[in-house]
């Protein structure tokens, strides 16, 4: 059944996280009880799921297999309120999926299993050039929520696509050492960044001592438009009228794998609402520490 146009496209990985969580400090090495889950994930699913949450109708343009993993997640998206009727459905790629280890000290390590989506490459992309969501003549008018797990060459393309030119772009990185991948649309005149400040510094090839800073060093080196975070410290949004900052309220850490997804999606909501940049930056912020506590981002 074919939905009513999304509110917002989300473009990039949709898979299953794996994350296995113990309550305890954890180092290289450790060995400890603890509770592993499969839920589903990727920085353009959570983003969707968090958008779902605030009552928008998300639509994913990603890749996913015709495995038995692929037929799960696109069930479990459908359930949470998340389109995917646009969704490249691969019959030769598997399903893509990440694994994560969190201690009571935060993230431990990670591996991204996200080869799919990367193989993929601009089949994702079609249903802005069939007609289905746009086309080049006539474009795709509203928010994309785009992470940086594509490639490259695609990011590359999507930098200077027809098939965005009228687009209100959201951008987020979805690592650190991914964060490079976002230079082509470093800028795109109608890109906003969300960067925490380890991935702010990648970009700018230098360290930040504060998301002010940073948020700084992005408008210089040609962002329309930049929002950073940097854990409980205060976080900055950085645009054409100055750099505004603001604290995130102090809560206990419980997880941390898709925190800045939630970030991302509570300010786009905040924005989308017509809030005003330091209500939204706010907002944000509160939905972010919420998530991490262990409580709904709302």
């Amino acid at each position: 059944m074919t939905e009513s146009r999304p509110d917002i496209l989300c473009i990039g990985s949709a898979l299953w996280d794996i994350i296995g969580r113990a309550p305890v400090h954890m180092r290289a090495g450790s060995d400890v009880a603890g509770r592993i889950t499969r839920l589903p994930g990727g920085v353009a699913m959570n983003i969707a799921m968090t958008l779902a949450r605030f009552g928008l109708r998300p639509a994913l343009l990603t890749a996913i297999g015709r495995d038995s993993q692929g037929a799960d997640l696109i069930e479990a998206a459908g359930t949470l309120g998340i389109s995917c009727d646009y969704v490249y459905r691969s019959d030769d790629l598997p399903t893509d999926r990440y694994m994560a280890v969190e201690g009571a000290n935060g993230l431990i390590a990670a591996i991204a299993d996200a080869h799919s989506l990367e193989s993929a490459g601009d089949k994702i992309l079609r249903p802005l050039a069939d007609g289905r969501l746009g086309s080049e003549k006539a474009p795709w008018q509203g928010l994309v929520a785009l992470d940086g797990n594509l490639t490259v060459a695609l990011l590359s393309e999507i930098a200077r696509s027809p098939l965005f030119a009228r687009a209100d772009l959201r951008v987020a990185p979805a690592s650190p050492g991914k964060a490079e991948r976002l230079m082509p649309l470093m800028r795109h005149p109608s890109a906003t960044l969300y960067v925490n400040l380890e991935e702010a510094g990648v970009l700018c090839q230098t360290t930040f001592e504060s998301a002010e800073e940073a948020a700084r060093g992005l408008l210089a080196r040609g962002a329309r438009r930049a929002l950073v975070t940097d854990g409980g410290r205060p976080a900055a949004d950085g645009g054409p009228d100055g750099v505004l900052t603001a604290a995130p309220p102090s809560v206990m850490v419980t997880r941390v794998t898709g925190a800045g997804d939630t970030f991302m999606a509570a300010h786009i909501v905040a924005e989308r609402e017509g809030q005003p940049p330091a209500e939204a930056l706010s907002r944000a912020l509160t939905a972010a520490a919420r998530y991490v506590s262990g409580e709904a981002a709302t």
